[in-house]
Parts: C-alpha cells; sequence; structure tokens
C-alpha cells in the first residue's frame, strides 16, 4: 500500500512561476527521483507517491513552502491504496492510490477545499477528512512568515527556537509566538493521529 499526492498551485497565474517551481522541485527532489517518484505536469500540477506513515507530513511540507510565496496556496488530493503497475513515469503509473488521488483532486477543484483523502476504508476516510477540514481552517490562513517557521521546523527535526530566530533575523520569542499561532504542538499531535489511523487500513 501507497500513498499518492496529487495537487495544484492556486493563482499560479498570478506568481513568478520559476520561483515556486524551482522551489517546489527541490522539496520533491528530497523524497525521491522524477520522474518516477515525483512530476511537475500541464504547468501547476504535480505528483508524488510516498510511504503512507510520510504523506501528512509530506502534505505540510508542501503546504508551508507554497503558502510562504506571496498569493499562493495549494489544492492536495491524498490517495492511499496499491500501485498495480509501476512505471518510469508516476503520471503514468496505476493502481487504487492513483486512481483516489486523481478523482479526488477534481472533486476538491469544485466544492472549494484544499486539501482530502481517500483510502480504502470509508469509516478511516470520514475521521480524517473531518479532521481535515478542521485543521484546513488554520493552514489556509497562515501568513507567510508562519508558513515560513512551520516548513522550517517539518524539514529540520532537530532545529531549535534559536536556530530558528537567526535565519530570519527575529528574536525567539517571536519565533515561539508564531509557532503558538500556528498551533504547531497540534499539527505534531495530529500527524501521529493520521498515522494511527491509516496503520487501521
Amino acid at each position: 500500500m501507497i500513498a499518492v499526492i496529487t495537487g495544484d498551485i492556486i493563482n499560479s497565474q498570478h506568481a513568478d512561476t520559476e520561483v515556486w517551481i524551482t522551489r517546489l522541485k527541490n522539496l520533491l527532489e528530497n523524497w525521491g527521483s522524477s520522474p518516477l517518484a515525483w512530476e511537475i505536469y500541464r504547468g501547476d500540477e504535480f505528483q508524488l507517491k510516498c510511504k503512507i506513515d510520510d504523506v501528512f507530513w509530506h502534505f505540510l511540507a508542501i503546504k508551508s513552502l507554497i503558502k510562504s510565496q506571496e498569493n499562493l496556496d495549494v489544492r492536495i488530493a491524498i490517495g492511499i491504496g496499491e500501485e498495480n503497475f509501476s512505471s518510469e513515469k508516476i503520471t503514468e503509473s496505476n493502481g487504487t492510490a492513483y486512481v483516489n488521488s486523481g478523482r479526488l483532486l477534481n472533486d476538491l477543484k469544485n466544492d472549494g477545499h484544499t486539501v482530502a483523502i481517500k483510502t480504502t476504508n470509508d469509516t478511516v476516510d470520514r475521521d480524517l477528512n473531518i479532521l481535515l477540514k478542521w485543521s484546513s481552517k488554520d493552514f489556509d490562513n497562515w501568513t507567510m512568515a508562519t508558513a515560513e517557521i512551520i516548513h522550517e521546523m517539518i524539514m529540520k527535526k532537530d532545529i531549535t527556537q534559536e536556530d530558528l530566530a537567526k535565519k530570519f533575523a527575529i528574536s525567539q520569542s517571536s519565533v515561539s509566538q508564531r509557532l503558538k499561532r500556528a498551533n504547531y504542538d497540534l499539527i505534531v499531535e495530529t500527524n501521529q493521529y493520521f498515522k494511527k489511523k491509516i496503520s487501521e487500513l
């Protein structure tokens, strides 16, 4: 069983493509090589294959990266399932994980939400999608400054508030305030809950 993230950049036509696409490519390269593990296609859509345990953290890493850039956001559909055919290009691979993710992205474009999950279990889907709808009320309203801090925390597990203060040339108390506003401790708990629910599949 694998996870497939299919996403698209919201407001991409109003931003400098070279900037966000370069940053997104650099992020995705942390998790595998293109086009086998990830690919950006049709200008502002992308797909990533990963382990199911990593999917919530990867989603947040992408979300925080894109939200740290002015006027941009991202829609993300998480599909959990099987991979029945693995191609040299992820966009040509197939299986329930890919189908669930691809169809779900189309649904998201129609219903106005920015993240959802589709697994092989309707009960797990219900529980996790309620959680995602609530948490997205926070994620969707991150400021650029908050998103930058969250992204660093996600990507560098051992980074300290002192390190962050130096990197962004702000006080440690400002770092602490941003993390509190973003409910970072709750984000960590949510990741653990996500892993537990998905392990029940």
